[in-house]
Parts: C-alpha cells; sequence; structure tokens
C-alpha cells in the first residue's frame, strides 16, 4: 500500500524525534547528583629531585682518605730506608685520625660509611704500616720471630678495631661511661711500637734496632691494644678553670719542643703515656668502687661520651 507524500513526511518527522530522543535519554545521567560527580584523584609519586653528596659528609672523609695515603706511603719510604720520613708520615697520620672525627662532629657530617672508613684506615695507617716499618728497619734480622711479632702487631690492631666497631650500638660500656678507653688506642700503641725507632734517631745507638729488644717490645704493645686495660680516654679530661692558663703555657711549649727536637719530646711522650697506664687503671677501679657503694637509683657520677679508638 502506497502512503501519501504529506503521510511519508510525517511518518519520517517521527522517526527522527524518536531517534533524537532515544539519543538525548543515553547522554542523561541517571542522577541529578552525576552532574556534579568528580573523579578519583590519580596517585602519582611526588617529584624526587637528585642532589649530590654534601661537602659536609665529603670533607671528614677526605681527611680520613688522606690519613690513609700518608700510612701507605709511609711503608714506601721505608722499603727505600728514609726511616725518618716514614715515622714522620705514621704521626701525621695520627693528628689526621684526630681532626677527622672532630670534623665530622662539627660539621654534622657523620655517618656509617665514614665510620667503616676510620676503622680501615686506622688499621692499615697504625697496624700494617708500623708492623712493616719495624720489620724493615730490625725484624728482618729475625726472619721468623720478627715476621710473627709483626704480624701481631698488624692483626691485633685489625681486632681492636673490629671490637670497637661491634660495640658501638651496645648500651653498656663500662669503661666508656666512665670515660676510660678498652686498651691502648690504635695510634697511641703505634707510637708506643715506635718508640725503639725515636730512640735510635737521637742517641745513634745500636741497642735500640736489636731484634731481641724490638720483637718482644712490639708483641707487648700488641697485647695492649686488644686487652681489657682502662687507659685515659683524651676527650673525656677536663681542666679546671685555674689552671686552664698554665695548661695553654705548657701546650705551647710542647709544640715548641716538638719542633725544635721532635724525636726527643715524642720518645719522652711515650714514655709518660706508658707511665699513665697504672694510674688509669688505678683511677678506673676507684671509679668502678664508687659506682658499687651508689644506690642502682642514683646515675653514675660520669656520663657516657663518645670517643675515638
Amino acid at each position: 500500500m502506497t502512503l501519501p507524500a504529506r503521510s511519508r513526511l510525517d511518518n519520517a518527522a517521527w522517526r527522527g524525534k524518536r531517534f533524537w530522543a532515544g539519543s538525548a535519554a543515553s547522554c542523561r545521567p541517571a542522577y541529578p547528583s552525576d552532574l556534579f560527580s568528580v573523579s578519583p584523584p590519580v596517585n602519582r609519586r611526588p617529584r624526587q629531585f637528585t642532589r649530590g653528596l654534601p661537602l659536609r659528609a665529603v670533607a671528614p672523609n677526605a681527611v680520613t682518605a688522606l690519613a690513609l695515603c700518608c700510612g701507605l706511603t709511609g711503608i714506601r719510604f721505608a722499603i727505600s730506608h728514609d726511616w725518618e720520613i716514614a715515622v714522620a708520615l705514621i704521626l701525621i697520620a695520627g693528628v689526621l685520625d684526630g681532626l677527622d672525627g672532630r670534623i665530622a662532629r662539627m660539621l654534622h657530617g657523620e655517618s656509617r660509611f665514614g665510620a667503616e672508613l676510620d676503622s680501615l684506615a686506622d688499621a692499615i695507617s697504625f697496624g700494617v704500616s708500623p708492623a712493616l716499618i719495624l720489620y724493615l728497619w730490625s725484624l728482618s734480622t729475625l726472619p721468623r720471630i720478627g715476621w710473627l711479632c709483626s704480624l701481631v702487631l698488624a692483626v691485633f690492631c685489625a681486632l681492636r678495631l673490629a671490637r670497637f666497631n661491634a660495640n658501638i650500638d651496645v648500651t653498656e660500656q663500662p669503661h666508656k661511661s666512665a670515660g676510660f678507653l678498652t686498651g691502648v688506642p690504635a695510634p697511641a700503641a703505634a707510637a708506643m711500637a715506635l718508640l725503639p725507632l725515636f730512640l735510635w734517631f737521637w742517641t745513634g745507638e745500636a741497642v735500640f734496632r736489636s731484634p731481641y729488644l724490638v720483637a718482644p717490645w712490639v708483641a707487648a704493645v700488641a697485647l695492649l691494644m686488644v686487652s681489657s686495660v682502662a687507659t685515659y680516654s683524651w676527650s673525656s679530661l677536663k681542666l679546671r678553670r685555674n689552671i686552664r692558663f698554665e695548661a695553654l703555657a705548657v701546650f705551647v711549649l710542647l709544640g715548641a719542643a716538638i719542633i725544635s727536637a721532635p724525636w726527643h719530646t715524642l720518645s719522652l711522650l711515650c714514655i709518660a703515656y706508658i707511665a699513665s697506664l697504672p694510674f688509669s687503671v688505678s683511677s678506673y677501679a676507684r671509679v668502678k668502687r664508687l659506682r658499687g657503694a651508689q644506690p642502682a637509683s642514683q646515675p653514675p657520677a660520669t656520663e657516657a661520651k663518645s670517643v675515638d679508638p
């Protein structure tokens, strides 16, 4: 059946209205609140700005590395029999070892990496280097016993530093809390081991170069490093206010003596340190007795402080 032309136009218009009405209904939100819906935020990682290593962390580690270079270079001069330069480099390494920790605390650049590097440098500069210098200078005439004593000095220095690192996080350390060290520290032990060299430099006596004297001396110094003997900690010593000016004058005289007569002064300093060991042991025993007499509720007489190995 054929519809008239007007009817066909009306039918097409009706279909068009239904199509557009269905399209609008499909695009209309189901609820009015959907008009104001907000899509959840996308979790984006914050932009990370990479920064270089700060100077306050580099400076103390650079000083430690310089001390390590001095200790290793001392071996080179010992091989060429330049004994005074070799010993002087060990002493310079000791000075730098005392400065790196203070620089790190001053710049707030302490780190676990710096502590491990410092221990490694100490083991080489104050253990391996003095042992090789003494072996090349005197102990090589007794190949077996001399090399054994040199090994003991180097290995015991490493053991002492390993014990120090293992006890860093230990809360109960009787010697440290009382202001003392456990055993002779590595720089002081290196100076003590080199005492026969100091004496030989300014006396020229062949007896100080004898391996029968140097070998037992080196073994005794190595045992003092790993012992439990309480020794004075320089960072825990405090001067009275009424003697600070006199102490400053003593330090000035000491510096002048080291410049004018280094080997004489260093020999006297080593002998004085050895003589102070019985006094440090008795001082710690007195502090221990005072702590035992105090009630448990009272704090100890002295506070724990960070000390050098």
